[in-house]
């Protein structure tokens, strides 16, 4: 197998890492999700990572909670899961660092742009924690962001679903899967793919998503080396 692109930004949901139980982190999950990641590693391809935090906590799910205080429990819950991923990496040889968008000098470097891309060159792995460091932007806004700033080639989405649906599959058995899609499809169908602000700034910055099932941790290594999996949204259809 040989890569398609030289430098990722993946995404990866906290629900992923929780296992079957659904909550916390199933650490066996985790290194399952890391092996095709240091393999990707070993053929020379960047990756960065941008983490989710909702398998801890959901701060547009937390009711009466001030909005902001509410977001701020949601970086430190993509802080823990950030320091999770990098366990694992470390775990099976692979040099990572966490950056995060809030200072935690004690426990992670901050978030700094250009250190970013010099770890990446160097062939470390570098895992985002904290989404943007700002309440009422998702972690998929902070993927784009990201991917955008160190100038990815494209963002993986890994997710609990195989792709992008015209309707949800779990409620509807005739849902019918994308195999391609524009940005702007995506946005006028509403679609739950990232969210709106997410969604836009990738079609601003002209940065392709590839949406796959993380059931199969193998599904990364297949993304990155370009293989059809999932669903592609990208600027225009052939």
């Amino acid at each position: 197998m040989q890569p398609k692109y030289k430098r990722v930004l993946l995404k990866l949901s906290g629900e992923s890492l929780a296992g079957e139980e659904g909550h916390g982190i199933n650490f066996d999950t985790v290194l399952r999700i890391c092996k095709p990641i240091k393999d990707c590693v070993g053929m020379g391809v960047e990756i960065a990572i941008v983490v989710g935090g909702g398998n801890f906590w959901r701060g547009r799910s937390s009711g009466n909670m001030d909005r902001t205080r509410a977001d701020h429990m949601g970086m430190l819950a993509t802080t823990m899961n950030a320091l999770g991923v990098a366990d694992a990496l470390e775990q099976l040889g692979v040099t990572v660092r966490v950056q995060t968008a809030i200072e935690m000098r004690q426990i992670a470097e901050p978030y700094i742009r250009n250190r970013a891309v010099r770890h990446l060159e160097k062939g470390r792995v570098v895992v985002f924690g904290c989404g943007t460091g700002n309440p009422f932007f998702s972690t998929d806004t902070a993927a784009a962001l990201r991917a955008a700033e160190i100038e990815a080639d494209i963002i993986l989405k890994a997710t609990m679903v195989d792709g992008v649906y015209d309707s949800d599959p779990k409620k509807n058995p005739n849902a019918r899967k994308y195999d391609t899609i524009t940005y702007l499809d995506v946005l006028n169908q509403g679609l739950q793919v990232m969210d709106s602000t997410a969604t836009s700034l990738c079609m601003d910055n002209r940065i392709p998503i590839c949406v796959f099932s993380i059931q199969d941790p193998e599904n990364i290594k297949r993304a990155v080396c370009g293989q059809r999996i999932g669903t592609l949204v990208k600027e225009e259809l052939e």
